[in-house]
């Protein structure tokens, strides 16, 4: 049994959870659409935790994520893999268009994210691991990646947060995120810092 051969019998594997657990799949349904939106909300969050730590690992984590999308792009657009639904038979449970399928965004970004935050963060990294690995499974069970697919954009934003991560002890981009940070600190100082009352001299 060749790797296509492997992934698509894993494919079906979990792909059929979803008729055998049938209570289960709107749940599956909405991690595969919407889970992302949860790392979106824990960065606001960690940036608004306002430490020099948790901006330096918030900027790690927006550049990785962009840059493992940008990466997927340029893949998807060199090798274009059809979704399964447009291959087989799937039980589907999400609409999708038919853009290319390896290497999933929704892994590459959400696997960037938490390797930026476990890089930083030990404990916290591995809770935003658990649920980036169940972004990808949702993703499978709903019919609209295969395994690899999920774990080659996996792969991509571990790797690019990591390469990432250390570079940002480098000084060129060490400089270019203080940098960074200072503007926006500065610009969130003027817009959050109270008015000073102006002393009424009238009587």
């Amino acid at each position: 049994m060749n790797l296509s051969q492997l992934d698509y019998q894993w494919f079906q594997t979990i792909n059929h959870f979803a008729q055998r657990f049938p209570a289960l799949n709107p749940l599956m349904a909405f991690c595969a659409v919407n889970l992302d939106y949860l790392f979106y909300l824990g960065v606001i969050i960690y940036w608004f935790i306002r430490t020099p730590e948790n901006r330096r690992m918030v900027i790690n984590s927006l550049l990785s994520a962009a840059a493992a999308l940008g990466t997927n792009g340029i893949i998807g657009s060199i090798y274009h893999r059809d979704r399964p639904f447009l291959a087989h038979h799937v039980i589907q449970l999400v609409e999708h268009d038919a853009s290319a399928s390896f290497p999933s965004n929704h892994a590459a970004a959400a696997f960037a994210v938490a390797a930026s935050i476990w890089l930083w963060r030990r404990k916290d990294g591995w809770v935003w691991f658990l649920l980036a690995a169940i972004i990808g499974f949702s993703r499978i069970w709903s019919g609209i990646h295969y395994p690899s697919d999920i774990v080659g954009g996996a792969s991509f934003g571990v790797l690019i947060a990591v390469v990432i991560g250390k570079r940002m002890r480098w000084q060129g981009l060490k400089l270019l995120s203080e940098f960074l940070i200072r503007i926006y600190e500065s610009i969130e100082n003027k817009v959050w810092k109270p008015k000073q009352l102006t002393k009424d001299t009238t009587g």
